[in-house]
């Protein structure tokens, strides 16, 4: 379904390109099930949903399905963060140690290096995803029942792979900011996210243990000659290597609340999140930690994307131009590896969020690609 009413001829021009990208992925079987919002000004101008939320059951995508969020994750955990940063109880420099003071991990020459909360909200801190699997290292999606503790533990008995500060790589970083955030506050990290970010903007399906089951899109995996449902564990080739999946793991209590890739919610949720940090940050962040959000804080690191840099949360488009992308600078963009993309044109007053349930097309490769491209056309 969408809503075109009173619309100007662009912005229906517009929604015409949009139905025929989502509508092609559907009858193509490349994505299982899709929902797609754009917000200008303040004012959502296309809401379409599409296909299945749970294909075999024949139930279809709608407005109040709640998605397996992966990576969208890390922007409400870093917020959250930042909330601690506006009420002093965390500072930007702050040694990780200050907080979890075991958590050493050391350079390949066995040295140690100093690991600040700035490192791991830029994903500058020398750690990684993609640990040899015989770390036994969760990624924040699988391996149920794997608590916190342990996982630090793990991840801090790997080598980092730089020196903190000295390049980025994306990373478990924002795991291990949410066990910090847990010792700094003194609460768990679903109670932080729920008082300083979900609560105050009214997410009410945006949690980290999926309370609504007969909400939740069943997960998929992309496959020939269509998607396959997941198993209980999943391996799906991504981007940089094999991704390993757990659809169980939302509804499991014991397992650690992964900063990284632990919520479930709506993408209606997700669009209240982005449009208030794009409108000011009010009633969950100062103006100074919008600024961290909305400007590249890692100079010119290379981030694998030519012209794009990273903020405290996201990564920001610095010269859109030199990686072929219609972005204006400035934006944010990023995904998450269950099948969702977004971004945010601040000069546009642009926001956009594509949320499906299959991994990995609905984040990395054609479907978002045209996504975007139709708003921008």
């Amino acid at each position: 379904m969408h809503g075109q009413s009173s619309l100007s001829a662009a912005s229906q021009s517009r929604a015409r390109r949009l139905d025929a990208v989502i509508d092609k992925a559907i009858a193509e079987e490349r994505i299982v099930g899709a929902m797609a919002l754009v917000a200008e000004h303040g004012e959502i101008v296309y809401r379409r949903t599409a296909g299945h939320a749970d294909r075999e059951a024949g139930k279809p995508v709608a407005e109040d399905t709640v998605f397996r969020l992966a990576s969208v994750t890390k922007p409400m955990v870093a917020a959250a963060a930042l909330s601690l940063v506006d009420s002093g109880t965390l500072a930007l420099e702050d040694a990780v140690t200050r907080f979890l003071p075991d958590f050493r991990p050391r350079l390949a020459d066995g040295s140690e290096s100093v690991i600040t909360i700035r490192h791991l909200l830029t994903h500058t801190s020398g750690l990684i995803y993609g640990y040899d699997r015989a770390a036994g290292i969760s990624e924040g999606m699988d391996m149920p029942g794997r608590g916190m503790a342990e996982n630090l533990a793990r991840i801090a008995a790997q080598p980092l792979a730089f020196p903190p500060g000295s390049a980025w790589r994306y990373s478990v970083a924002i795991d291990v900011l949410g066990g910090l955030m847990e010792k700094a506050a003194d609460k768990s990290l679903p109670e932080i996210v729920a008082e300083r970010v979900t609560g105050p903007l009214g997410l009410a399906d945006t949690e980290f243990v999926a309370t609504k089951p007969e909400r939740l899109a069943a997960a998929y995996a992309d496959g020939t000659p269509r998607p396959t449902r997941m198993a209980d564990i999943q391996p799906v080739q991504g981007k940089d290597g094999i991704l390993y999946f757990c659809p169980p793991r939302a509804f499991d209590p014991t397992s650690f609340p992964s900063g990284g890739g632990g919520m479930v919610g709506t993408a209606r949720d997700f669009l209240t999140f982005i449009e208030a940090v794009r409108r000011g940050g009010a009633p969950i962040l100062s103006p100074a930690s919008v600024r961290l959000l909305s400007e590249n804080a890692i100079g010119s690191f290379d981030t694998g994307v030519p012209g794009r840099g990273f903020s405290l949360g996201w990564s920001i488009s610095r010269d859109p131009t030199a990686a072929g992308l219609p972005y204006t600078p400035g934006t944010w963009q990023w995904g998450g590896v269950y099948g969702h993309s977004w971004f945010v044109d601040p000069v546009r007053k642009l926001s956009v969020v594509s949320f499906t349930n299959t991994a990995v097309a609905g984040v990395n490769g054609a479907y978002p690609d045209a996504v975007r491209d139709a708003v921008y056309a």
